[in-house]
């Protein structure tokens, strides 16, 4: 039987790296900027929304403060930056990929992209499950256990700072299934490893929603359920990685 000939990857000079490297984040740069541009004309009102989980949350009489003179000015619009980065993160990955897909074989690509996509859907899906399913009942909390005489009025700074900080942990804590495929993919972990190990990793589990989340065992609950469920799916997509190599080992030895 005929054999086809081994794939031969794209060259290039340093110079020519270097060039491309350029005008991919010089596009990445320009995505992000026009989205920006119009999202800075509506900084307030994106605030609002951003925030409206804790002010839905406070008590009568309550309210946002600013404890700085550019603070009801400046935390919108840098709100507005990050929020135009979290709109435009696809494309700018999209430039990433594009830039080191011709360093790839054919085989390579064919697992790279499909992880690549499903991190940032899994992303995604955090920073949308911690606005939803998080923020009220957190808030909630919070606003339930202010102590008497204590008037609960947030510097919308440090509500920026706090919500940014969460929605990154949450769409980190679901990128689980891609590091387990992962670890599979590469031969660091075995999955029959890793699913002997679910014990001990629903302990570090635990552990690391309590880093990540406020100090409250419903925050912590909140990030460790979700976590440990998709650590289950991607024991079930690493089989099925595991699956579609032995196939083309099969097809290649053919």
């Amino acid at each position: 039987m005929s054999q086809d000939p081994p794939e031969q990857l794209a060259e290039g000079t340093l110079i020519s790296h270097l060039l491309e490297l350029r005008d991919r984040l010089l596009r990445a740069f320009i995505a992000v900027l026009v989205v920006f541009v119009p999202l800075a004309f509506f900084a307030n009102e994106v605030f609002t929304v951003v925030a409206q989980p804790l002010i839905a949350k406070l008590p009568e009489g309550s309210s946002l403060i600013a404890t700085s003179v550019i603070s009801p000015f400046m935390t919108p619009f840098k709100l507005a930056f990050f929020v135009a980065l979290f709109i435009a993160m696809p494309f700018v990955l999209y430039q990433v990929w594009a830039f080191v897909a011709p360093g790839l074989y054919r085989r390579e690509k064919r697992f790279a992209l499909p992880l690549l996509v499903s991190s940032i859907l899994l992303f995604y899906a955090g920073v949308v499950f911690a606005y939803y399913a998080v923020f009220p009942v957190m808030f909630e909390f919070f606003a339930g256990t202010t102590p008497q005489g204590v008037r609960m009025m947030t510097d919308i700074n440090s509500y920026m700072d706090f919500v940014l900080t969460m929605f990154f942990c949450f769409g980190l804590a679901f990128e689980v299934p891609v590091v387990v495929v992962l670890l599979v993919m590469t031969g660091m972990m075995s999955v029959e490893r890793l699913a002997a190990a679910r014990g001990y990793v629903l302990i570090g589990i635990f552990v690391i929603a309590a880093i990540l989340t406020p100090p409250d065992a419903i925050s912590q609950t909140i990030m460790a359920v979700p976590m440990y469920l998709l650590y289950e799916g991607g024991l079930l997509m690493a089989r099925l990685v595991n699956r579609l190599r032995r196939d083309d080992e099969a097809i290649a030895d053919a």
